[in-house]
């Protein structure tokens, strides 16, 4: 039996040192890992028609540079922004984009993608030289407080689901609403957490607010993840986790998948981008109110001044990723630390980290660090391996 305490003491003792390293070290390493990435958004712009199979000049993903960054596993977000709650249209939103991932970029690139359904998919995939494919239900309002569709979403390939985006819905809150509702879960949360366990479908805790992830952690009977958060003592946003959460979430064998936008790295990306900072966003409908005659042209003035300011956020680099990685090493463990990019549906990425293909760079500055290459391997993938696996064995001993 390993001995948690040990290992975190030991990680800590690891972090911080640095020593150099050779191409053929990174290439070893990176190529030899099972990267896995539970968050991206691309998607968005595949329900459009885009074909993410040839190489793009736009956006941060494509199959070409998933190529080239080593990507082994993929979770693509079938993202339900809150406004398809107006109408009763977050059910069809859904179903569009679980469409859009299983025809518009596996079905269209076969040769490139497989989809996945098991952790054992995953390891399938990559023995043929395939990407593996899954599907991540991005807000649980996208199932219109239904059980009936959660077992749906399921059947059809739905693998994990975010308990919210940016708003509440009816049984969870989210850390983007202001006014919290329910305290966190109500019983019909639970029921949806309870009924994921017995599906195998994972829990994912980012977007919700704080008393939401306690209560999904004290409800869930199998480890519940964040798909793509990062440490909130280094970029203190309500997006991002707090040590105690981590800490908590890795004692029940859970792991935090780091996000790679800047504002969930960078204090100085927080200070300084219209998303994050509420001062300057406040300044910016200010001038809008001021200076625009009816609310077309409002809007139109805010979407102008939010461009022009998002030109002068600090960006985050490299670095900054690594330190969330070390964070959560040194607080939690080598076992609690993951990737989860949020690629294509952040509009700033770090300097050195720019899209899919430049993750060999980060092998190279975590073997710097001095991570070794089975250290490496499971905040890659092992990790999230560990966590689906528990969660499929969890749904089998129902």
């Amino acid at each position: 039996m390993k001995y948690p305490i040990l290992a975190v003491i030991a990680a800590a003792t690891l972090v911080g040192q640095t020593r150099a390293v050779s191409d053929a070290e990174v290439e070893r390493v990176h190529r030899s890992a099972l990267l896995i990435d539970t968050h991206n958004d691309v998607t968005s712009d595949t329900v459009k028609g885009l074909d993410i199979g040839p190489l793009r000049k736009e956006g941060h993903t494509d199959l070409v540079r998933l190529k080239q960054g080593g990507v082994g596993a993929v979770f693509f977000a079938a993202y339900v922004s809150g406004t398809y709650v107006q109408g009763n249209r977050s059910a069809h939103r859904t179903m569009e984009m679980i469409d859009t991932i299983r025809h518009d970029i596996v079905g269209r690139n076969p040769n490139g993608f497989e989809l996945a359904l098991t952790a054992g998919d995953i390891v399938a995939a990559r023995k043929k030289g395939k990407i593996a494919a899954l599907i991540g239900i991005e807000g649980g309002h996208g199932i219109e407080d239904s059980l009936r569709l959660l077992r749906d979403y399921y059947a059809l390939g739905v693998r994990y689901m975010t308990l919210t985006h940016s708003n509440s819905n009816n049984w969870a809150d989210s850390s983007g609403d202001a006014k919290k509702p329910h305290g966190g879960l109500n019983d019909l949360g639970r029921k949806v957490v309870a009924e994921m366990n017995r599906l195998g479908m994972m829990v994912d805790i980012s977007h919700v607010a704080d008393d939401t992830f306690w209560d999904a952690l004290e409800t869930s009977r199998a480890p519940i993840f964040a798909s793509h958060s990062s440490c909130r003592k280094l970029a203190n946003i309500p997006r991002n986790m707090t040590d105690e959460m981590i800490v908590a979430l890795a004692k029940k064998g859970g792991v935090v998948q780091i996000n790679f936008g800047c504002e969930f790295l960078s204090q100085k990306s927080v200070d300084t981008s219209t998303w994050s900072n509420p001062k300057l966003n406040a300044e910016i409908r200010a001038r809008a109110e001021r200076e625009a005659t009816d609310e077309a042209s409002r809007r139109a003035l805010i979407r102008k001044l939010s461009q022009e300011a998002g030109h002068k956020t600090v960006p985050a680099t490299l670095s900054d990723a690594v330190a969330h990685i070390d964070h959560i090493v040194k607080i939690a463990g080598i076992d609690a630390a993951g990737i989860g990019s949020d690629y294509d549906g952040v509009s700033c990425v770090p300097v050195g980290l720019e899209d899919v293909s430049k993750f060999p760079a980060l092998t190279r500055a975590l073997l710097e660090r001095g991570y070794t290459a089975e250290q490496i391997h499971k905040i890659y993938g092992g990790n999230l391996l560990r966590v689906m696996r528990a969660v499929e064995q969890a749904a089998a001993k129902r």
